[in-house]
């Protein structure tokens, strides 16, 4: 090669160089400026909350000081009433509807909303639900933007978010991360818990704010952050799912409360070593450990050992998943049910009812003996020689047993003067009983007669 084919060539790759490293070093940002276009169109539907609530006692001040990090008190004294700030939502721009958290508003004497312009408001409780932690409260305000709702159901870990907060009225503050895990559950926070986490910094005040996805679309609503045992951040922020929070929002505007169904079912995760076990093909869904006697479950036919794969077509990972999606469902509606049984898909349909209904039930059907655990028993004692009767486990409070002195650890030999050596004999005699059944107990060296009526 001759030394002036070797500059043309050094030429051309100095051109060549220069000319890729003048288009990166000059090419748009897109990302930076999707997200700035993005963040400018969403923050105005967030705003700030300030709620004064009134002290009634040093047990709701320390409520209040662990749920909205009140600053600790210096005088030792309790103060009549505090201020707990926080962030909300516009989810409805005509009817100005905010998505706020409940432990932010709970017990408020009046609420005010600060918009991202400035604008004060006075706003309305319509409604709050303690077990998700959610309160739906609504402001008269023209010119509002609200947020476009996303679908929670549809996330994947690793997807880039943001969260959004008004904490403190110094206006809206945005930190960005991933969603680091779905379906959080069993952390203590709240009673139903089914959280997203996420890295991003979820702020003292930006409870009750967005948590939105890279489309603007809210996907949470920021709720809590997971605290070290030196009371420092670990990184952990948790929001409560959108699908969630509307799910509640619409039962407070239709019915002004939630009011939560029950299956009548135990449920547990699946392990691999389960899954071998029941010979399963794989380890998502729930198991069925118990079926609570005339629950909904029952009438459906499920069965101890059934496997819960989904409930009204959404899919179930584990018990948690369970127990949310029944949560949700308001009562008297319909939850079709699949299940495998013996590895074999099946469906069953159940009618949701109250928890309580299903205690009535009982109750009706049982009220001599309802709500007493018994066991079968036989022991030699010195005090009573050879004893054949039925052992009470447990007594639940306020029941007819209850209030007739029934005890745990008495040993019943005998009803309506009839000796039973067992639960079953027991029941017979329970079954030809009107209101009114005659007992006598071994109680420790002793021994009483006891009567229990239906008409307590």
């Amino acid at each position: 090669m001759n030394k002036n084919t070797l500059k043309i060539l050094l030429s051309f790759f100095l051109m060549t160089w220069l000319t890729v490293a003048y288009c990166v070093a000059n090419a748009p940002v897109q990302k930076s400026s999707t997200s700035a276009s993005m963040l400018q169109k969403v923050t105005p539907a967030v705003v700030n909350i300030k709620a004064q609530i009134k002290i009634l006692d040093f047990d709701t001040f320390l409520r209040l000081q662990r749920e909205n990090q009140l600053p600790p008190i210096n005088s030792g004294e309790v103060p009549d009433k505090v201020v707990s700030t926080a962030s909300g939502v516009i989810v409805d721009s005509t009817k100005g509807y905010i998505l706020t958290n409940a432990h932010a508003v709970r017990d408020a004497q009046q609420i005010a909303v600060t918009l991202s312009d400035g604008r004060h408001y006075t706003a309305k409780l319509l409604g709050i639900d303690n077990p998700s932690d959610i309160a739906l409260l609504q402001i008269q305000a023209k010119n509002l933007i609200a947020i476009t709702l996303g679908n929670s159901n549809k996330l994947e870990v690793g997807e880039p978010v943001f969260a959004i907060g008004n904490p403190f009225g110094i206006g809206q503050t945005v930190t960005s991360g991933i969603i680091s895990g779905l379906k959080r559950s069993a952390l203590g926070i709240e009673s139903l818990e089914n959280f997203i986490q996420t890295d991003a910094s979820i702020n003292p005040g930006n409870s009750g704010g967005a948590l939105i996805n890279k489309d603007g679309d809210l996907i949470g609503i920021n709720t809590a952050i997971v605290l070290s045992p030196q009371r420092g951040s670990t990184g952990i922020g948790l929001a409560i799912p959108i699908n969630m929070a509307k799910s509640v929002m619409q039962q407070l505007l239709e019915f002004g409360n939630v009011k939560r169904g029950s299956l009548g079912v135990g449920v547990q995760d699946i392990t691999p070593d389960l899954a071998t076990a029941f010979e399963l093909s794989s380890s998502k869904g729930a198991v069925i450990t118990l079926i609570m006697p005339n629950s909904p479950a029952e009438k459906a036919g499920l069965q101890v050992g059934d496997v819960i794969t989904s409930i009204n077509n959404e899919e179930v990972k584990n018990a948690n998943d369970v127990v949310n999606d029944i949560s949700f469902l308001r009562l008297g509606s319909k939850a079709t049910i699949s299940i495998l049984r013996e590895d074999k898909p099946m469906t069953v349909s159940s009618v949701i009812w109250d928890p309580k209904k299903s205690r009535e039930v009982s109750v009706q059907m049982n009220p001599l003996l309802y709500g007493v655990g018994l066991k079968d028993f036989t022991q030699f004692d010195p005090n009573h020689g050879d004893i054949k009767g039925v052992l009470v486990v447990s007594v639940e409070e306020d029941s007819n047993a209850w209030q007739s002195d029934l005890h745990p650890g008495d040993v019943i030999v005998s009803a309506n003067k009839k000796k039973v050596n067992n639960i079953s004999e027991l029941n017979k005699v329970v079954a030809t009983a009107k209101n009114r059944l005659l007992l006598n107990v071994l109680r420790g060296p002793g021994a009483v007669f006891l009567v229990i009526t239906a008409e307590q």
